[in-house]
């Protein structure tokens, strides 16, 4: 869907932006020469012929007034930023369904927005980045994870759920940093989670762990039921926060880097869509505003 509207801008963007030449180079000079003509002919002319004779057709009106707003658009969600809405719970508690958020298109280099070609590197992610990306088995849908991997990395996820990383060139794995554990309060399927910090590299923010819900390492990918990856050149492995409730590089693989699309640096605005069973609103109405979650993402 993204794909599809990102094509549907460009093309109304090149449309609109032919008109707009034109019409600056020739269609208002052949209406002037016209109008001339006119006058020569008739002695002059009232006003009211003179504006109509004068006036643009509504396919050159509309198109040289919608092309600078669309090219505006293009420009701001192609290159700089774009927005998206969270559609699942895998990255609480740093993210909750109904969070809108900006991503930050240039971190990671520009793209052209139909076929995503690099243009220009401006970056490579960091371990601890909050990352949208194209789902590698499906590239039509965009996911957000978090970069846990880099490239060279080799990666450890114990039956504990103990984080451990060996970055490249290092002989040991050394455990991700957790502290300040508490109960969290959400509660998935009647279980209340357990709430951490984490620290990867720089970068501190918070997970959440199921206590009575074990991996499922018999699911892992590449190999089933070996919980270690190393990161190939040019790729990531990420995960949700939410650690029991995530589909990531452990299922599926790893992301490449012509797949990334930026880096979420903040939500904009956060709904709740909370209702009882029976009401008769429809779904996609928000019931009330978070306003206290307005700002940048850890």
């Amino acid at each position: 869907m993204a794909n599809t509207f990102s094509l549907l801008l460009v093309i109304v963007t090149l449309v609109t932006g032919i008109v707009w030449l034109l019409e600056k180079l020739v269609f208002a000079k052949k209406r002037q020469a016209h109008v001339a003509e006119i006058e020569a002919q008739t002695n002059g002319l009232d006003a009211l012929t003179l504006k109509k004779a004068q006036a643009q057709p509504w396919w050159i009106e509309n198109s040289v007034s919608i092309f600078p707003v669309i090219a505006f658009v293009l420009i701001l969600r192609s290159f700089i930023y774009e927005p998206f809405q969270i559609p699942s719970g895998s990255m609480m508690p740093t993210l909750l369904v109904g969070d809108f958020i900006l991503v930050e298109k240039y971190a990671y280099g520009l793209k052209d927005p139909v076929w995503r070609t690099q243009l220009v590197e401006t970056g490579k992610p960091e371990r601890g980045d909050v990352v949208v990306f194209k789902y590698p088995p499906q590239p039509s849908i965009d996911y957000i994870k978090r970069v846990v991997g880099l490239p060279g990395d080799t990666v450890r996820y114990s039956s504990d759920k103990d984080l451990c990383i060996q970055t490249k060139g290092e002989s040991q794995c050394k455990p991700v940093k957790l502290s300040n554990v508490i109960e969290s309060p959400f509660v998935q399927n009647g279980v209340p989670m357990i709430q951490l910090d984490e620290k990867l590299g720089a970068k501190e923010h918070q997970i959440l762990i199921n206590p009575l819900r074990r991996d499922r390492v018999e699911a892992y990918e590449p190999r089933n039921g070996v919980n270690e990856w190393v990161v190939p050149e040019g790729q990531y492995f990420v995960m949700g926060d939410n650690r029991d409730n995530s589909a990531d590089s452990r299922y599926w693989g790893f992301v490449p880097e012509a797949n990334l699309v930026g880096k979420a640096v903040g939500i904009w605005i956060s709904f709740e869509f909370d209702r009882d069973a029976n009401s008769i609103l429809p779904t996609w109405i928000p019931t009330d505003v978070r306003f206290n979650r307005i700002g940048g993402i850890n």
